[in-house]
C-alpha cells in the first residue's frame, strides 16, 4: 500500500489574533495600496514635490485614486503633507523616515520580481491558456 501523506496541522485560529500586532484583525494593516511603491519612487529622492509633479511620471493614475493613495500614505505615516501659505495654495508631499524605511523593502520586492519574471509570465500564460473564458 504506497504511503499516505501526513495530514496538515489545522491553522492556528488564533494565528493572526495578537492586539498588538500590525497583521492582526484587531488591527488591520496594510503597507499600502497598488500605486504606493511607485509614489515611494517619485519621493525617495528627497525633493519634496507637488500634487502636479507627481501626475507626470503617475498619468495613467487618476487624480482622485493619487489623491486616496497619498491621504492613505499621510495617515499611515509615509508621508507628510505641507501646505505653503501662498496664494494659490501650495501643497508638496515628502517621505517620512519611516516612509524612507520602505525603501529597502521595496527594493528587495522589485529585485524578487525582476528575477522570477520569466517564471511569473509562464504561469500567466499557462493559466490564461489553461482558464475557461468568463
Amino acid at each position: 500500500m504506497p504511503d499516505q501523506p501526513t495530514p496538515a496541522a489545522p491553522l492556528d485560529p488564533a494565528r493572526f489574533g495578537d492586539p498588538d500586532c500590525a497583521a492582526s484583525p484587531a488591527q488591520p494593516f496594510r503597507v499600502g495600496d497598488k500605486w504606493t511603491g511607485m509614489v515611494l519612487r517619485c519621493l525617495e529622492d528627497g525633493t519634496p514635490r507637488r500634487f502636479s509633479e507627481l501626475r507626470v511620471p503617475l498619468h495613467w493614475i487618476t487624480p482622485k485614486v493619487l489623491t486616496e493613495t497619498l491621504r492613505s500614505m499621510e495617515r499611515n505615516g509615509f508621508v507628510t503633507r505641507t501646505v505653503h501659505d501662498e496664494n494659490p495654495p501650495r501643497v508638496e508631499y515628502a517621505l517620512t523616515p519611516l516612509g524612507r524605511s520602505l525603501i529597502g523593502p521595496l527594493d528587495t520586492a522589485c529585485d524578487w520580481a525582476r528575477a522570477h519574471a520569466p517564471a511569473i509570465t509562464e504561469a500567466r500564460a499557462s493559466y490564461e491558456q489553461d482558464s475557461p473564458v468568463a
